[in-house]
């Protein structure tokens, strides 16, 4: 079935706290329990950027009480009174359906194939839906290195939900956490950190192209526009020229592109030529005034400074480097 999942068997040797009734073929019996670590992080982990403070999993049969009250005291909450933490949690509904509320977001329903993010200081409370219950699994964690990326803007608590569908690489990270959790080797944190990351980044990934995927063909618009550029790199054209080459208004060719790659289509492009320069410089004795022209830089001069600015050095010091 779409959502029909449980931990592995090497999984459920972590720290077993409730007992659980599961079926399918991945469910191994029908007294299963969910696994839940609580982890100390040291000075060192804290210097690192990044550090996990707890990771688990627990299925919650239809008119379950929620939250099971095999949690730790600081994590326990009531969910109609909700509750504020002090880190961040990434959980991901797997199976049945629920809701999210929090104080910026407000109340959103919460289906099987969505990630959601908890922010710490911000009051929230969660819980499933008790007519089908869910599967959740989740990791909490904090540090600098995730306080940056909510500034840059990747992350806010006006937008904490992510649709992402079933994705199997998911499950396995949150599984290769808890492993790692109850294996607690040295450095285990930092390895922990890195599947909070991934699991990040794919969240991020998969739910940006979802949402592509919605408004049509905007991948195969961006991968035919890439490969335009490619093919006349080495001509004088213009983005409106490669907006109508692919049938598309320059506007809307313009807004997808760099929602799509970071770049404004003009932007991309001179990457293109600036990284086609210095394959001219490393493999032909092309003079730089002659490199300049045949990618249409405007001339020379602009041709050096934009390249120093790019990569540190002038044209001729790349080449004789």
């Amino acid at each position: 079935m779409f959502f029909d999942l449980l931990p592995v068997d090497s999984v459920q040797k972590v720290f077993f706290s409730a007992k659980v009734r599961v079926s399918s073929p991945h469910q191994p019996s029908r007294n299963v329990m969910n696994p839940i670590q609580y982890i100390t992080e040291s000075e060192r982990d804290l210097r690192w950027g990044l550090s996990v403070c707890s990771v688990g999993y627990q299925s919650v049969e239809p008119g379950a009480s929620y939250p099971p009250h095999h949690h730790a005291e600081n994590y326990l909450f009531n969910p109609v009174a909700g509750r504020v933490l002090q880190e961040y949690q990434l959980l991901y509904v797997v199976k049945g359906r629920g809701m999210l509320k929090s104080e910026h977001a407000g109340e959103i329903s919460i289906e099987a194939g969505t990630m959601f993010l908890i922010f710490p200081g911000e009051w929230h409370t969660y819980q499933p839906n008790p007519e089908t219950g869910w599967d959740e699994y989740w990791i909490g964690f904090k540090g600098p290195n995730i306080d940056q990326r909510v500034a840059a803007g990747f992350f806010s608590a006006e937008h904490p939900v992510y649709r992402v569908g079933y994705l199997e690489d998911a499950v396995g990270l949150y599984r290769d956490a808890l492993h790692v959790a109850m294996r607690q080797e040295a450095y285990f944190q930092q390895l922990l950190c890195g599947i909070v990351n991934h699991l990040l980044g794919l969240m991020f990934m998969t739910s940006i192209n979802m949402d592509f995927g919605d408004e049509g063909d905007v991948p195969e618009l961006i991968n035919h526009a890439r490969a335009y550029m490619q093919q006349h790199i080495e001509e004088d054209i213009t983005m409106p020229n490669v907006a109508l080459a692919l049938n598309v208004s320059y506007t809307t060719f313009r807004r997808l592109f760099k929602h799509y790659t970071g770049l404004a289509p003009s932007q991309y492009f001179i990457n293109l030529r600036l990284h086609r320069a210095k394959q001219l410089l490393r493999s032909t004795d092309d003079s730089i005034k002659e490199i300049s022209f045949r990618l249409h830089f405007e001339n020379p001069e602009y041709f050096a400074t934009l390249f120093k600015k790019r990569t540190g050095m002038r044209p001729s010091e790349f080449r004789s480097s």
